[in-house]
């Protein structure tokens, strides 16, 4: 799943015809280690991605919007004032390595032209964003390097940039196609995708274990039993590949999820693996990447809500465990009742200063039962301490058992909260999410006074096959508005029956709704679903009269009573509305 050298050579390639000469107008940092470039050309504008991220170092034209911090960080505002109306004049790559130079001619503050590079490294945690002046001097980086985390290679502000240490690894081409050869028989012994990896450059893991297969027909062949002929063939492949258009190949499992991507047309999982092919590596990298950054970044900006449900979560597991341990305790009160009543009616028999009475319980037939006794009282007082205890037994069953009922509720509603909370793209979902727990007084507001929030976004919006709107709570709040006040008396309402999930509401808009339309709302009900990864689903829908919110009720909490279910797989809805 590495962008190799040979891919970043295409995507150079690509940038090349699409971007030289663009004038760059605006410069985002959507994240600590992301930055998006807006740039125009006299053909349209673009937006060019740049990201250092440990799992997904990249750089592409990217279609998706994004959205950025309020307020900017101090190394976005560095970039805007070297950048802002800079020109892309050309890319440079270093061999077929992971290292890609975006030259810029741009103006410094008293109006002289100069020239600037973006250096954008892409080797995995070591990634960096780097920005160099015409001396080649380190303005600043998205990550700084000092001596203590490199002896090496420090990259901070004023210092001399040096390009990372060169493997010693092969570049592929017609003419030293021998020396590649001579090169891996060196080590006959050893794996053949291994061999590759060690020696040629510019490859990932599955283009060795692809040039493997295809020279062997085995990705776990050594050299020595794959033999020169074949090898040297598979070699001579690569080298073309080279000179002509690249595959653009994405591989998905079982599940359609892809898991892979290469330059070359992947055979070496056979007719287990799905393949797509895109246009361009720019589209396929924004598509292979879209659903990881975003499961990414909501992870990091909401990393204290996590936290903060967890620790709820525990909490009141905690204490409902606890209460229905007493419940549990407090289902043997009808003993105390008997207890006392059998000293009471024989009390005339019985003795201050016994440990225990000897009585016949005329509730069990008569048997004998041993009654526990305090000494220091009396037998009238010790029926009456039995008679007292199953009062206050009695007591607490009643309300304990609205409390465990109240937990059950809490941890329903925590639930739901999480689910919200692992579907949120944007900050103002999590500002959205912050807010409700607040108001429920789960979160403590900063100090400062009442936060400025970002301007709320409106529920999702789909179109099922036949034409109907589907619209979709993003969190407890809106499902509630979404409900309660947004749909129609006539319009469907749908929900996952024992999972949490959104408010789904299917707008009849004066027609009549059919079947296939709730099959396909359904289906989107479960994708909004903390079942969303389940194969069978099963989803409530009735006519949004039927739905009422109990006085007192938390955000997102309604009840029915007349509904039908329907079981159905999870599917991801079309392109948004």
């Amino acid at each position: 799943m590495a962008l190799d050298g040979i891919t970043l050579h295409f995507i150079k390639t690509e940038l090349e015809e699409t971007l030289v000469g663009a004038r760059i107008e605006k410069v985002h940092q959507p994240a600590k280690c992301e930055l998006t470039l807006h740039m125009r050309t006299r053909c349209g504008a673009y937006r060019l991605l740049l990201s250092a991220e440990s799992a997904s170092p990249r750089i592409h034209i990217t279609q998706r919007p994004g959205e950025n911090p309020q307020n900017p960080p101090m190394l976005c505002m560095l970039l805007r004032k070297h950048l802002s109306g800079a020109v892309l004049v050309g890319l440079r790559q270093s061999g077929l390595d992971r290292v890609l130079f975006l030259d810029f001619d741009a103006t410094n503050e008293i109006g002289d032209k100069v020239r600037l590079s973006l250096c954008v490294e892409i080797m995995g945690q070591h990634s960096n964003i780097i920005l160099i002046d015409g001396n080649g001097m380190i303005l600043d980086a998205v990550k700084r390097v000092d001596s203590s985390k490199s002896a090496y290679r420090e990259i901070l502000p004023g210092v001399a940039y040096q390009l990372p240490p060169r493997q010693d690894k092969i570049q592929v081409t017609k003419g030293n196609i021998s020396n590649c050869l001579i090169r891996l028989f060196m080590n006959p012994e050893q794996q053949l995708p291994a061999a590759f990896m060690k020696n040629i450059e510019g490859i990932s893991p599955i283009v060795s274990r692809e040039l493997a297969f295809r020279a062997a027909g085995d990705c776990t062949c050594t050299v020595r039993e794959a033999g020169e002929e074949r090898i040297k063939s598979a070699l001579e492949y690569l080298s073309s590949c080279l000179q002509k258009v690249p595959a653009h190949c994405v591989v998905c499992d079982e599940e359609e999820k892809p898991f892979d991507f290469s330059f070359l047309e992947i055979l070496q999982y056979g007719g287990f693996c799905k393949k797509i092919e895109y246009a361009s590596f720019c589209a396929l990298l924004d598509d292979f990447y879209a659903e990881r950054d975003r499961l990414l970044r909501a992870k990091r900006r909401a990393g204290d809500l996590h936290k903060t449900l967890q620790t709820l979560r525990e909490r009141t597991a905690r204490k409902m465990a606890n209460r229905q341990a007493q419940l549990k305790d407090s289902a043997e009160k009808d003993r105390l009742r008997i207890f006392g009543e059998l000293i009471q009616a024989n009390q005339y028999a019985l003795e201050k200063g016994a440990s225990f009475y000897e009585l016949e319980n005329y509730y069990d037939g008569n048997q004998p039962v041993r009654i526990p006794a305090d000494p220091a009282l009396t037998p009238s007082q010790n029926a009456q301490k039995y008679y007292k205890a199953y009062k206050k037994a009695s007591t607490a069953e009643k309300m304990l058992a609205d409390l465990i009922a109240h937990d059950e509720q809490e941890l329903s509603y925590f639930a739901s909260v999480e689910d919200a909370l692992s579907r949120a793209e944007a900050e103002s979902d999590l500002a959205a999410i912050r807010q409700e727990l607040i108001d429920g007084k789960y979160l403590k507001r900063k100090k400062g006074g009442k936060q400025r929030l970002p301007k709320e976004l409106p529920p999702h919006k789909f179109k099922t096959s036949e034409g109907f709107t589907v619209l979709v709570g993003r969190n407890n709040v809106q499902n509630d508005k979404l409900t309660l006040k947004t749909a129609k008396n006539y319009d469907m309402w749908l929900h996952t029956q024992h999972y949490a999930g959104s408010h789904t509401i299917l707008v009849s808009d004066n027609r009549e709704i059919t079947d296939q339309a709730i099959s396909e709302a359904a289906a989107i009900a479960a994708f909004f679903s903390s079942a969303r990864d389940a194969q069978k689903v099963p989803v409530d829908y009735t006519r949004v009269k039927n739905i009422k919110k109990p006085v007192g009720a938390k955000p997102g909490k309604v009840i029915y009573n007349t509904y039908n279910t329907i079981y159905v797989t999870p599917a991801e809805p079309k392109e948004e509305l």
